[in-house]
């Protein structure tokens, strides 16, 4: 009796192994009832979804990546899905966006590019938001689509240098694909700069290799590209660490092979004004690896031709050095000194005025230690042909910290100076330049007039000097062109020299 009620009873193991294995036929495994129905039709839309949601997930995302995570259409907007959800189907947005599009034929607009371009802006409306939770996969995820999108191998350039290796009147090329580059990078930055990231599981994918192709990306001749990588690597400086002496190792070798090698390079500005935020934190005493930085990559930077390209921020940063360590503005000037250039006016301008900012943040002691070297520059300056360098080093005087110095110890500083104005005063052709010439010496005569007219004095006895070599030089010449003229060789045979006999060598 009781076998035969257990057979009456329903076996629902049965039925749902047939389900799994038949994936609910309609036609078969129905109710009369209309609600069994519809739970039967959405149980089977469901699982259709998944399983291609699967398979496209698996096809764009590594398995190491989706590990743990479970798939989610990456069509549905965050709105449509639950929280527990949006972390999922923001990974799955992100796999979405790893595909390249090519944006080298604007005509070849196509639905793909418009569905990666609205995601992305999905993407960095979500983490905008706040609502975005950077778990370990999630940080995989947008370093790989980041990765993917951005790193690239520039071609070669093809410009030709100009006469004065200037580069600065180039015009920019814009990369026809920055529509879309502009919404990565505004995703990297906003993932960087991430209050609730957690620095030690995104160090782990923003790694030395990831920064090392970020620098890379300077290369880009697209100026809103490396505007971008300037604010991101300075993000990045500040969020790790960890990362920071890599990042100035890194950019030091750029610098050297600038500079030793290449003498190109699209980036070394935006560099330099990174570097220049982050030379004014540094803590004082500074570090000997930063004074090293300083002489061995800062300075040198004075010597490629295409310096006014950088200038500025170069000039930023050696002054940020300066006005940490006052003893630094010794090395300072004697690398400027030693990099001065002769026949590039223009260049000569850019270090008159960078020494002029120098010389004002240094204190006397340090100044008295290249005063020398430093006015025997500036006089040869006060002469120059050019009357921009002439003009521009009389204006010197015109800084009251510089005139200070001048005036403490003008027993050295007279004696260089006072024969360039002499010149100036008999030869210069630029009126401008001959008024600022009587200027400074009728400054140097109310300073001090006696050591005036020393100087005047000692110069006179000179040129009286030179005049008496001179004409010494000219009597010697005339003599021995007298002796050469009353000299008259003997005829000698057309006979060919004799060759000496070898001597037999002794074994």
């Amino acid at each position: 009796m009781l076998k035969q009620i257990l057979s009456k009873l329903p076996r629902k193991s049965q039925k749902s192994d047939s389900l799994d294995s038949a994936g609910l036929d309609s036609g078969n495994h129905t109710s009369n009832s209309s609600n069994g129905v519809q739970c039967t039709n959405i149980g089977n839309s469901i699982t259709s979804r998944l399983s291609v949601v699967k398979r496209v997930s698996s096809a764009v995302f590594p398995a190491s990546i989706m590990a743990g995570v479970e798939a989610v259409e990456p069509n549905l907007s965050f709105k449509d899905v639950s929280n527990p959800q949006k972390q999922n189907l923001f990974i799955s947005k992100l796999n979405l966006c790893c595909e390249v599009s090519d944006f080298s034929d604007p005509k070849k607009a196509s639905s793909e590019q418009d569905l990666k371009r609205q995601t992305l802006i999905e993407l960095v409306d979500f983490v905008s938001s706040g609502s975005a939770k950077f778990n370990e996969p999630a940080v995989a995820a947008i370093c790989k689509m980041c990765a993917v999108n951005l790193f690239r191998v520039f071609p070669p350039k093809y410009r030709s240098n100009t006469s004065s290796g200037e580069a600065e009147d180039d015009e920019p090329m814009f990369d026809p694909a920055w529509s879309n580059l502009q919404l990565v990078y505004d995703l990297l930055l906003r993932f960087i700069s991430y209050s609730s990231l957690d620095a030690k599981v995104a160090k782990k994918h923003v790694d030395h290799s990831f920064i090392l192709k970020l620098l890379d990306l300077f290369e880009s001749e697209d100026p809103r590209e490396r505007d971008c990588l300037k604010t991101i690597l300075h993000r990045i400086y500040g969020k790790f660490m960890v990362h920071r002496p890599f990042v100035r190792k890194a950019v030091s070798n750029i610098i050297y092979r600038f500079v030793f090698e290449t003498e190109r390079h699209n980036g070394i500005a935006e560099l330099l004004e990174i570097f220049g935020s982050i030379i004014s934190g540094f803590a004082i005493p500074l570090k000997e690896e930063h004074k090293m930085f300083l002489c061995r990559a800062l300075i040198p930077l004075h010597k490629p031709k295409s310096i006014g390209v950088y200038h500025q921020q170069l000039t930023y940063c050696v002054v940020q050095f300066v006005d940490k360590d006052q003893k630094l503005a010794n090395n300072v000037i004697k690398g400027l000194l030693k990099y001065w250039p002769i026949t590039n006016s223009q260049k000569e301008l850019m270090f008159i005025s960078e020494l002029e900012e120098i010389l004002e943040m240094t204190n006397m002691v340090e100044f008295q230690k290249i005063m020398v070297p430093v006015f025997r520059r500036i006089a040869c300056c006060l002469n120059s042909s050019h009357y921009q360098v002439a003009e521009r080093a009389h204006l010197l005087w015109n800084n009251e910290h510089i005139l200070n110095l001048i005036t403490h110890n003008r027993h050295v500083i007279f004696p260089l100076i006072f024969p360039s104005l002499e010149r100036n005063s008999q030869n210069h052709w630029n009126q401008a330049v001959l008024n600022l010439t009587q200027n400074i010496r009728k400054m140097f005569c109310e300073m001090d007039e006696e050591l005036l007219l020393a100087c005047q004095h000692k110069l006179e006895e000179e040129n009286s000097q030179l005049i008496e070599a001179a004409e010494k030089r000219k009597l010697a010449w005339e003599r021995l062109e007298t002796t050469a003229a009353a000299f008259k060789p003997a005829a000698t045979n057309n006979v060919p020299p004799v060759k000496p006999a070898r001597q037999p060598v002794a074994c």
